[in-house]
């Protein structure tokens, strides 16, 4: 019998790598890792600024008594924006250990450490009690599990009744001729991406409610392109830090084959937003 890795320890393993570690860190500048939002700017770190900010406006007023869970957190820069904001409570999860460390001296240095609890875990199981949560967030982690409905329903369990769950994750589109998204599931050593439509049915299937659906695909692909320039114009900063060549090239070739399969109508992208009825 073939073992299997498990996809964890896979995903675990590849964002705890140095080369990861230094690309996300010094593309991103160390605060996220998602895709963000192109109006106005060009700028990699403004548009992931913008996308949370956009996140924001899908919900409710936050205030100071808000319990939110980040679930694939990464460098935390989303909660440390949104707790700046509103003053509110915040619980990060996330596998890499060592983007976890880079969470939590941000936000010591933030002076947010009161409010902000960094916890190593994934998000198939998460180590929070039932109804614990107001509102679930998640931005572009999802697409790593290999269990997209049982992450679906631990939210669901977390969540208080009449909680929120808001995320992003890039997908394919709902009708995606069968092997054409191979070389897009390679840069991130994937099986398999979801869809619009899979999130409709499976949160449906468990009980949400579907509040909205915001298709933003044109921003995945500006965003992969952007991403693409900046990490060709940086690769000897990125050498010089550790960063090795195979890495980089490996990752232009992959970042390259998203923007073909968003221009040929492969791939999706925006804002999710479910709710945990009363």
């Amino acid at each position: 019998m073939t073992n299997v890795p498990d996809v964890r320890d896979t995903t675990e393993q590849y964002y705890d790598s140095q080369d990861a570690d230094g690309f996300y860190s010094t593309i991103w500048g160390g605060e996220d890792l998602h895709i963000g939002v192109y109006e106005g700017t060009t700028d990699i770190r403004e548009a992931s600024d913008a996308i949370v900010d956009r996140l924001i406006a899908t919900l409710p007023a936050l205030t100071a008594q808000s319990r939110i869970l980040d679930i694939g957190s990464g460098y935390g820069g989303s909660m440390r924006r949104v707790v700046s904001k509103f003053g509110c409570h915040a619980t990060c999860l996330n596998l890499s250990e060592i983007q976890n460390e880079t969470n939590r001296r941000k936000t010591r240095e933030a002076g947010l450490a009161d409010l902000i609890t960094v916890r190593q875990g994934a998000f198939e199981s998460i180590p929070e009690p039932d109804g614990s949560f107001d509102i679930v967030w998640s931005q572009d982690a999802i697409l790593h599990s290999d269990q997209r409905a049982e992450v679906l329903r631990e939210v669901w369990r977390v969540l208080k009744s009449n909680g929120l769950f808001v995320y992003t994750d890039p997908c394919e589109a709902d009708d995606v001729p069968d092997g054409v998204l191979q070389p897009v599931y390679d840069r991130l050593q994937l099986s398999s991406l979801a869809s619009f439509r899979f999130y409709r049915e499976a949160a449906i299937e468990i009980g949400f409610a579907l509040e909205r659906q915001d298709d933003l695909t044109g921003h995945l692909r500006t965003h992969y392109s952007r991403v693409w320039r900046e990490l060709n114009s940086r690769y000897d900063e990125l050498r010089e830090i550790g960063v090795s060549s195979q890495y980089l090239d490996q990752m232009l070739v992959g970042l390259d084959n998203w923007v073909r399969a968003a221009d040929a109508g492969y791939l999706a992208w925006g804002i999710h937003l479910l709710r945990k009825p009363t």
